[in-house]
């Protein structure tokens, strides 16, 4: 069975260059990385090789890169390292549009006694300088800000926070899980202390995600026992997802550049065939600062949902929102944040290409969507 897949901002098809990557650490190479002998070296040897690479795609050194389990654990150390390292500072600040892997824990550490400030953005979801400066305080012990948003592709200015932090003391930490891969990124230009990155957003395995932790910064593991990843994460290494992770960023720092113009241009496809067709259409978020696989459009009157079950009766994969909140009859945190009007709301659908989606592929999913919300609107009581 054929499907267009066109929610790569949820996951992505593992690349044939990873599956063959991975595969000698899967089954001849099967040793473990912490053992003395050589066929245990072979592998910490191929592990190394992956740090080198991921470090290589973000401008870092290897030794900045920890291997984590996934974007979310990489957020949640990241975090928890700041805060450990400023145990007398009390403050939190972030944005109200971030990935519930930041969001959700800094609603805990409210209940842990700690104050956090959860920056607005405005109808194009883009951030407020001045609001991030206002907002600083003596005892601000962290600033967390999404480098792009998952669910409208909106790229937030993580060099000007970077350039307002610097020398200030306050610990910033982005979240690159959308962005790294698929736009350049060079953490020393960026003047982050902390990044988190996810596998299976650039086309490597599920389960395998890493945390640039900037040279010098105190670090405090969240993760307790053995001393892989030179005492920063214990657990014996997914050898085999780390090459693929490697072999994953290799191939995006090659890329880079001319996906991102295909992608554009595949996403500009969709959004001006779907507003020509089908007036009442609505673009969220900033047409300028935004990733270029990602548009989130909303159609008033209908439900999005609808749209959704009815395109994958067509083999169609799109989605309303971030995967991380499906099943929620609520809607979407990020667009009640972009004050989306309550007619266009629950009418949203987010699409995320690749480098795997071709034009034919675009063509067919507009044609549905258009036939869709037309038949959608036929019955609408509205």
């Amino acid at each position: 069975m054929e499907f267009i897949y066109l929610d790569n901002n949820a996951t992505t098809m593992v690349a044939p260059e990873v599956k063959e990557a991975m595969s000698p650490w899967l089954d001849v190479n099967y040793g473990n990385p912490s053992s003395a002998y050589s066929f245990g070296n072979r592998v910490l040897s191929a592990i190394e090789q992956a740090r080198s690479q991921v470090a290589s795609l973000i401008g870092a050194k290897s030794e900045e890169i920890i291997f984590t389990s996934c974007g979310t654990e990489s957020d949640n150390t990241a975090i928890a390292c700041a805060l450990n390292a400023n145990p007398l500072k009390k403050h939190i600040i972030t944005t109200i549009v971030e990935h519930p892997a930041v969001y959700k824990y800094c609603v805990l550490m409210e209940s842990h006694g700690y104050r956090v400030s959860y920056l607005p953005v405005d109808t194009s979801g883009r951030l407020s300088m001045q609001d991030l400066e206002n907002a600083l305080l003596p005892d601000t012990a962290l600033v967390s800000v999404m480098y792009a948003n998952n669910e409208t592709g909106v790229v937030f200015p993580i060099k000007e926070i970077g350039e307002l932090l610097k020398g200030t003391g306050i610990i910033f930490h982005t979240d690159a899980v959308q962005a790294v891969g698929k736009i350049p990124i060079n953490v020393k230009e960026l003047n982050v202390d902390m990044l988190s990155l996810s596998g299976h957003k650039l086309h490597a395995p599920k389960g395998i995600g890493a945390l640039y932790v900037r040279e010098g910064l105190p670090y405090y593991p969240l993760i307790i026992g053995g001393h892989q990843e030179n005492g920063r994460r214990a657990g014996t290494e997914n050898a085999a997802s780390i090459v693929g992770l490697g072999k994953a960023c290799q191939l995006a720092e090659s890329l880079v550049f001319k996906e991102a113009a295909y992608l554009a241009q595949l996403r500009n496809k969709i959004e001006n065939t779907l507003i020509n067709n089908l007036p009442g259409s609505i673009i969220n978020g900033d047409k300028e600062n935004r990733l270029p696989n990602t548009t989130n459009i909303s159609f008033e009157f209908i439900d999005g949902e609808a749209i959704l079950m009815m395109l994958d009766m067509q083999n169609i994969c799109v989605s309303t929102g971030s995967a991380c909140s499906s099943g929620s009859s609520e809607p979407s945190r990020v667009l009640r944040a972009m004050s989306v009007p309550p007619t266009a709301i629950h009418g949203s659908l987010r699409l995320s290409l690749s480098r795997y989606n071709t034009t034919s592929e675009i063509d067919k999913a507009t044609e549905a969507v258009t036939s869709i919300v037309r038949k959608l609107r036929a019955i609408s009581p509205f």
